[in-house]
């Protein structure tokens, strides 16, 4: 693959994107002249927790997964990436050096790139207009987090499923990319719970699971679910 900051097509990604859109040309290849490009395996580490935050990334193509381990060994995923989102960029700020609280690991074969945090933070304190614009555009995207946490908060284990389960269909089918148990991590559920929700789901004919593929039958109900716990 060409470096990223010759590869034009990597370059109108990225101004499509929050962190970069308000960058002017010149600043725009200083960040793109010193970014690497990382080809992630299938169980393979990105970064571990605990180790130097110096980057900042995009995943391109794949599926990535943030997780932590609790002092007993147990994990709990964080996150799951999906192409076209941006993680570790907050570390950028907080102005000492530290570790990555998580673990990034390739739940799918994925393309990563990565942005060197010296190069942008330089690029920030030149110009506090273009400070101005990503601080807007960081807000707009924390106001989304913490929607994401009221809802978590507020909405019952079967209701996060179907959720899920509707965000994610194509013509009223899902296909589950990720194991069960990480599934259940993400949406705070136990596994055991989780196959308690899908068999009560499956047998009042709210959807068929055939394998990984999970069709929705039942849309209109499924979307009243939701909405009744919903503020």
């Amino acid at each position: 693959m060409q470096p990223p900051a010759s590869d034009p097509n990597i370059a109108a990604e990225l101004r499509r994107l929050y962190l970069f859109a308000g960058l002017d040309d010149a600043q725009f290849q200083r960040v793109l002249a010193a970014a690497q490009v990382y080809h992630v395996a299938p169980d393979g580490s990105l970064f571990e927790q605990g180790q130097p935050a110096d980057r900042f990334f995009l995943l391109r193509r794949g599926l990535m997964k943030l997780s932590r381990l609790s002092p007993a060994g147990d994990e709990k995923v964080i996150e799951f990436l999906q192409p076209g989102q941006t993680f570790a960029e907050a570390l950028m700020f907080l102005g000492r050096a530290g570790g990555y609280p998580v673990n990034a690991r390739a739940i799918e074969p994925s393309e990563v790139l990565g942005f060197d945090n010296r190069t942008f933070l330089a690029l920030l304190q030149s110009s506090p207009d273009t400070c101005l614009r990503l601080l807007a555009s960081m807000s707009k995207r924390m106001h989304g987090l913490l929607a994401e946490i009221d809802r978590l908060a507020l909405q019952s284990a079967s209701s996060r499923l179907v959720e899920f389960l509707l965000a994610g269909a194509e013509d009223g089918k899902v296909e589950l990319r990720t194991p069960k148990h990480v599934l259940a991590s993400r949406l705070s559920i136990k596994p055991e719970t989780l196959s308690r929700i899908f068999a009560r789901l499956t047998s009042e004919g709210y959807i068929r699971v055939q394998g990984a593929q999970i069709e929705l039958l039942r849309l209109d109900d499924l979307r009243k679910m939701v909405e009744t716990v919903e503020v």
